[in-house]
Order: structure tokens, then sequence, then C-alpha cells
């Protein structure tokens, strides 16, 4: 196997991982009842998991035996919302450099496909590293009144479930919240 694909692997792992995270992040918010938080972490999961898929069927199209990595232990969900997502922030970024990483592997490898693969996870992560971003200033200003956060939810518009340049995903994706 290529260093590529190599990377991509792994990548399916941190993509499944995320998705686990966020998911706990999800509960905790729910635990909290900050439905519109719980919402937005659900679909966050449902997002990850589905780039998992993505990454799963452009392996498969390409004739490369697929194995699913284990997903380690989870983080501790941390205390507060603000902490949630400056962990959600880190993550975001730590997987953008993991994408930047894949892309000089491509390069290297001389894998052109691979790498024009990789270019929707780059722009897909500029909007990911910004929307966090966003809602932790958002959640930073709201302070302690967190059903101001919970009102800026319900005043933003929803994420986009469909867009037709994304890559398929084996087996379908998954519908994701609005």
């Amino acid at each position: 196997m290529s260093q590529t694909n190599d990377l991509l692997t792994a990548q399916i792992g941190h993509e499944f991982t995320a998705s686990q995270q966020y998911t706990a992040f999800a509960v905790w918010f729910d635990a909290q009842a900050l439905p519109r938080m719980a919402a937005r972490f659900y679909s966050q999961s449902l997002e990850e998991r589905n780039h998992a898929m993505m990454i799963v069927q452009y392996l498969m199209d390409r004739g490369v035996d697929v194995r699913v990595p284990a997903i380690p232990a989870l983080e501790p969900v941390p205390e507060s919302v603000t902490e949630i997502l400056k962990f959600a922030v880190e993550q975001e970024e730590a997987v953008t450099r993991q994408f930047e990483q894949i892309v000089t592997a491509t390069r290297v490898d001389q894998d052109y496909l691979a790498e024009q693969f990789t270019h929707w996870f780059l722009k897909e992560q500029v909007e990911e590293v910004s929307s966090m971003s966003t809602l932790l200033q958002v959640a930073v200003r709201c302070g302690d009144n967190l059903m101001l956060l919970e009102d800026y939810l319900a005043r933003e518009p929803g994420e986009s479930s469909g867009d037709p340049g994304a890559p398929r995903a084996a087996g379908g994706a998954v519908g994701i919240l609005a």
C-alpha cells in the first residue's frame, strides 16, 4: 500500500472517532437541556461518519483492500459548553492538518486521483473550523446565559445536508439533521 492509502485508511479511523466524540458531546448537551446544541452535535456526528464512508468508498473504487481501523477510547467530555467547543475547534484543526498531510503524501506518491479526491475535504475543513470557531465565539459572548446560545442556533440557518460535489459515501450518506 502507498503512504497515501495508509493515511487515508488512518483517516477513516479519525473520522469515526470524531463521530463518536461528537455523539458524546451531543448526549451531554441533551442532558443539560440544550436541545439545539445537542441537535448540532448529533448532526456533526453523522457528518463525520459520512466523511469516513466517503473515504471507504473512494478506496474501494480504487481497488484498495479497506480495513476499518479500531476507534480508540474517547476523550472525557469537558464540563462546560465553551470547553467542549474549544475541544471541537482543536479537533477540526487537527483534521485539517491530517488532510494536509494526506495531500503531501499524494504528491510524493504522484497519486493525482487521491490528491483531487482530498481537495473536497480541504474545502470542507475550512467550513468546519470556521463554523466551530464562530460557535465558540458566540458561546464565550453568551457567558453563563446558555439560552442566548440556543437562541443564536435557532436564528442561524441549518447546516446544509447536500453538497452535490461531495464524494459518494459507501452504503449511502446518512441524513443530517437540520
